[in-house]
């Protein structure tokens, strides 16, 4: 493959911020497919909490890793930077563009840079920290993390606790930040990133966020989250939507309160996202609804 003949294009942005009708008009424009590198998007079972493109859109343009998955099945990331490489080397035999779009940063990270390595782990550190949760909740694990590693507190997902007792099992077994892991070298590629960020002002983002929450629980969110009950210990549903609704099935939240702090805590989760965007100065950014500027931008980069 020569890596000048062929470019990924990411599209990368907060959620909600309409990344997934960008990479339909930009694959459409290029005649290309489409990887997605959205985490939660994997699992079939969870099509409504995370947004999946409908039907029609996924009829479109050829998707790949969307609905790929059972709940019931374990994926890391590791796993998904080998399948995803290997899916972009067999499509570039067919084209020289790919289109690649999700909101899991680290995801889109260990495709284009590959992964950081990081210490074997400590399952008598992990399970006093899980034990530490069940008694003080994980605002006590917030704290501890905030005082050891203020970098990955400011980008980690602070509602997932799995995230937080990994980097905090790390620290105390090594006594070395999570966050000083994850700065190794980039590897190698035998392609050609191209980033476009999509952005919006905040009170914007913020509204899309909120009615998007709304139209989730129209379209029978809560139903959704019922039926993953049996699964919730699962590392895919210790997220922002399903969290939340498992709080109120066990009869410790009101619905309405619950479905206020879903969209609390994606408007959240969205800032985090736009922080760890920020930081990648390769990252083109357009207004979001500037989609004739990015094509342009895209057929120049191709010239």
């Amino acid at each position: 493959m020569n890596k000048a003949q062929k470019i990924l294009f990411s599209v990368v942005g907060t959620t909600a911020i309409g990344k997934t009708s960008l990479s339909i008009i930009l694959a459409q424009h290029l005649g290309t497919e489409i990887i997605s590198c959205d985490s939660r998007q994997f699992f079939k079972e969870m099509k409504i909490g995370t947004a999946f493109p409908t039907r029609e859109e996924l009829n479109s343009v050829p998707h790949h890793f969307i609905g790929n998955l059972s709940i019931e099945q374990d994926y890391s990331v590791g796993d998904f930077e080998k399948d995803a490489l290997l899916k972009i080397s067999e499509l570039f035999k067919k084209y020289d563009q790919l289109v690649m779009v999700g909101g899991s940063g680290l995801y889109e990270k260990a495709v284009n840079e590959g992964l950081d390595v990081f210490p074997e782990g400590d399952s008598e550190i992990r399970k006093e920290l899980i034990r530490e949760k069940e008694e003080s909740g994980i605002g006590a694990l917030q704290q501890r993390l905030k005082e050891a590693d203020p970098e990955y507190y400011n980008q980690v997902d602070l509602q997932n606790p799995v995230r937080i007792i990994r980097a905090l099992e790390v620290y105390l077994a090594t006594g070395k930040t999570f966050s000083s892991f994850r700065k190794n070298r980039k590897k190698e590629r035998d392609f050609t990133t191209l980033k476009i960020g999509i952005t919006a002002p905040r009170e914007i983002i913020y509204d899309r966020i909120n009615k998007r929450v709304d139209q989730m629980m129209e379209q029978g969110l809560l139903e959704e989250v019922r039926h993953l009950l049996p699964y919730r210990g699962k590392n895919a549903l210790q997220t922002v939507g399903y969290k939340e609704l498992f709080e109120y099935l066990d009869g410790k939240i009101s619905l309405d309160f619950a479905v206020e702090e879903i969209k609390k805590n994606t408007r959240r989760y969205a800032k985090r996202q736009l922080t760890w965007y920020r930081k990648d100065k390769t990252v083109h950014w357009f207004d979001y609804r500037e989609k004739d500027k990015i094509l342009e931008f895209c057929s120049a980069a191709l010239k």
